[in-house]
């Protein structure tokens, strides 16, 4: 369900987010159709799940990672409003590059926000014969309805989950990101009970993610899943900090270097291994 900022603007800031749009959207919002609040779209994606993708980036996330490189799309405020159905059209104009492997991966954001426009892109991809993925870090994840059983139904629609898992601690998850992460960690076992296919990922930060003790309890955890085809250890870099300054806000890591090679490979043989 998309959250209550969200739902504001839809009240509320439709007219100004409406300017320039298409006609279709405009279409929409006349008839009341369900529309997303989207960020941006990238045609050829190449690392966001198996084969070329079309990714689609949603606007909000509650979460406050110090890392992030998607600052811009905290706040739902300047989404551009897209149906499921203009944005599938726009992405199967890139079909012939997609091959057996591809398809489309909604991004963010947090995807997991608009719950009823991911429902609505999902069935209309699985109807078109898309391939499916989620790049979630999974805040929103909750047993408590009416989220479960919409989330229920979305994985029956979703091919593949990419899985952020950020920090093990609880303590150090709230102090990367604002939050705790019991509901992470309870998303990423209920997806294992489902037998969905998941890739998991860990951004590697030198002096935040990147001690070793955290990185075997990760390991730990993971090697408690069946369903893990692949983990990722993503470099940290600082090139969305500008976009941090931009938008006033403290930049926590300014100065931190991506991590050495060894410190990469230590922790992919960890990770990985």
């Amino acid at each position: 369900m998309a959250s209550d900022e969200m739902k504001a603007m839809a009240q509320g800031g439709q007219r100004k987010a409406a300017q320039g749009m298409a006609s279709d959207e405009m279409a929409a919002m006349a008839q009341d159709k369900l529309l997303g609040f989207v960020h941006s779209t990238e045609s050829f994606g190449a690392v966001d799940g198996p084969g070329i993708r079309f990714i689609v980036f949603l606007k909000g996330c509650h979460m406050r990672c110090r890392y992030c490189h998607n600052v811009d799309t905290w706040s739902s405020e300047g989404a551009e409003l897209r149906t499921a159905d203009s944005l599938l059209d726009q992405a199967e104009r890139y079909r012939s590059y997609w091959g057996k492997r591809g398809g489309i991966t909604v991004s963010g954001g947090e995807p997991l926000l608009q719950m009823d426009f991911m429902l609505e892109l999902f069935s209309q991809a699985k109807r078109r014969g898309i391939h499916t993925v989620i790049d979630t870090a999974g805040q929103p994840f909750s047993r408590e309805e009416p989220f479960f059983s919409r989330f229920v139904r979305l994985m029956e629609m979703t091919d593949l989950v990419l899985l952020d898992l950020k920090e093990m601690d609880s303590v150090k998850h709230r102090e990367l990101t604002g939050w705790g992460n019991e509901n992470i960690i309870d998303l990423a076992g209920f997806l294992s009970e489902l037998g969905k296919p998941v890739w998991i990922r860990h951004v590697l930060v030198p002096g935040v993610t990147d001690f070793d003790e955290d990185l075997y309890k990760l390991r730990q955890f993971i090697d408690t899943l069946s369903n893990v085809e692949k983990v990722e250890v993503l470099p940290y870099h600082s090139m969305g900090e500008p976009k941090w300054e931009k938008l006033g806000i403290p930049y926590t890591l300014s100065g931190t270097e991506p991590p050495t090679e060894e410190r990469v490979a230590n922790a992919r043989r960890i990770l990985c291994g």
